[in-house]
């Protein structure tokens, strides 16, 4: 008898490990719930769901190939090595099988099980799955992890164009094993149901994941280069959630968007190489994550910057987190967030230079806000993502580079219409006046909305001097060279 263990894979098809599984003969399935592990992660209450609700869409194809699911409990990762071992002697397992996953805590959890019933004389096989290369298999010359995006891009390229990634085949059922399914949870404690808008948002399962990907790739993708900066527009897949869970993979991602531009991912739409792109960019973050674990511990990757004076204003991040700051565009992304549990990329980078630059706040305080709210909330992308909005991270945006929310705001949302639909307060402000309220002097008058809680252009030169102000001049010289 075959286990496999899903954690961020809930789907049949191109499941590698539960491919592998069927290989070696009848297998049935175990999901662990770690509500104090998720919880100790910061994991968003809206993605605990999103995994429930795709755990009961997977449990029902699971049912078509006659494979039981087990529901058991490992309240901490600690606890995994001995209640796994228990389901192996309960029912005669010979190996578990396991798609790969990435991050320090991960890891440890992973070779612990690994050692527990190796001891035992249960087969431990690890799964590459949710990458497309295994982290350690893309290297420099001089055999470290890259550094830099457009280099470690162009050594993928290079990997693809020797070899595609295959799908793994579709399964057929089993003979019924006379194991009965577990109950399946529809809440865990400490984490509130989102509401039903936000579930409505997010439909659960494969097809709902694969619908989606395929009216991206019909309906969007031909512009996605010159729409993917606009929020007020449907310009992005939006299927960073069903990655995140594993709904859907990268191969079946990259191999989709492949067929539909003649097998190029250099050229031709422009479109659907800037996407490919984007599936790239999240290899790279997984890779740093494995390569580099200082980062899994809430460390910087530049370690000089770990000396930049943050400061500490318990105030100015509650404005920031309840979208209270009087920068319309930061506060319409904070809304966004804390009602979808999404956010647009190009406003994630805004709000995020806002916090760490204008702010002067700890990256890690938005950092950690982002992944108790988001419904896509993944480790690597996300800190990934705040590290080089900060400038602390790899390849990181050059200190000096700092958005202004306010042009931003007037280059992507030219007309306002996203501001309008987040803070309708500002609903009636007409399009020259709604990106910067200041300009409008009549306005904190009749409206709700607050005053800007910082200068812009006097925090901006506040962050420039705390940057320049480090003690080595290697981050300066080093950031720049990467852009």
């Amino acid at each position: 008898m075959q286990l496999i263990w899903l954690r961020n894979d809930l789907r049949i098809h191109d499941n590698t490990a539960l491919s592998a599984a069927r290989e070696q003969g009848p297998a049935l399935a175990v999901w662990l719930l770690s509500g104090q592990q998720w919880r100790s992660h910061d994991d968003a209450p809206c993605k605990i769901d999103f995994w429930l609700r795709n755990l009961a869409a997977l449990s029902e194809q699971l049912a078509t190939l006659n494979i039981p699911l087990l529901v058991r409990e490992a309240d901490t990762w600690d606890q995994a090595p001995n209640v796994l071992l228990q389901i192996c002697r309960e029912h005669q397992i010979q190996a578990l099988h396991l798609n790969e996953e990435y991050g320090i805590n991960e890891s440890r959890r992973d070779q612990a099980v690994s050692e527990s019933l190796s001891q035992a004389g249960v087969a431990v096989h690890r799964h590459l799955d949710q990458l497309l290369f295994r982290p350690g298999s893309i290297l420099t010359r001089s055999g470290s992890y890259f550094q830099v995006f457009s280099q470690f891009r162009k050594a993928c390229y290079e990997r693809l164009h020797l070899s595609l990634p295959r799908l793994q085949q579709s399964l057929t059922p089993q003979a019924p094993l006379a194991i009965a399914n577990d109950a399946l949870p529809t809440q865990v404690s400490g984490f509130t149901p989102p509401p039903a808008s936000l579930r409505e948002r997010w439909p659960a399962g494969e097809a709902a994941a694969h619908t989606r990907l395929q009216r991206f790739i019909d309906e969007a993708v031909d512009d996605y280069q010159l729409q993917r900066d606009f929020p007020a527009a449907a310009g992005t897949s939006q299927l960073s959630p069903y990655l995140a869970a594993g709904v859907v993979s990268p191969r079946q991602c990259l191999l989709r968007a492949l067929a539909h531009n003649h097998g190029e991912f250099e050229s031709g739409n422009t479109g659907l190489v800037a996407w490919i792109n984007e599936l790239i960019w999240r290899e790279f973050y997984k890779h740093i994550l494995s390569g580099y674990p200082r980062v899994s511990r809430h460390r910087a990757f530049r370690l000089e910057t770990e000396a930049l004076p943050w400061r500490h204003a318990p105030d100015e991040l509650k404005a920031w987190q309840e979208g209270r700051t009087g920068i319309p565009i930061i506060d319409a992304a904070m809304r966004q967030l804390l009602a979808t549990g999404w956010m647009h990329n190009r406003l994630r980078m805004i709000v995020a230079m806002f916090l760490s630059k204008n702010l002067l706040i700890d990256w890690r305080e938005g950092e950690r806000f982002f992944m108790r709210h988001l419904i896509d909330g993944d480790l690597a992308a996300n800190n990934g993502g705040w590290q080089w909005s900060a400038s602390t991270g790899t390849d990181a945006a050059p200190y000096f580079r700092i958005f202004n929310p306010i042009s931003q705001s007037q280059r992507f949302d030219s007309q306002g219409s996203f501001i309008k639909t987040w803070v309708p307060e500002l609903a009636d402000t007409d399009e020259k006046n709604i990106h910067n309220p200041m300009s409008f002097g009549q306005l904190f008058a009749t409206t709700d909305y607050p005053q800007p809680i910082v200068d812009l252009r006097s925090s901006r030169q506040r962050a420039l001097n705390a940057f320049k102000n480090l003690s080595t001049r290697q981050y300066e010289e080093s950031a720049f060279e990467q852009r």
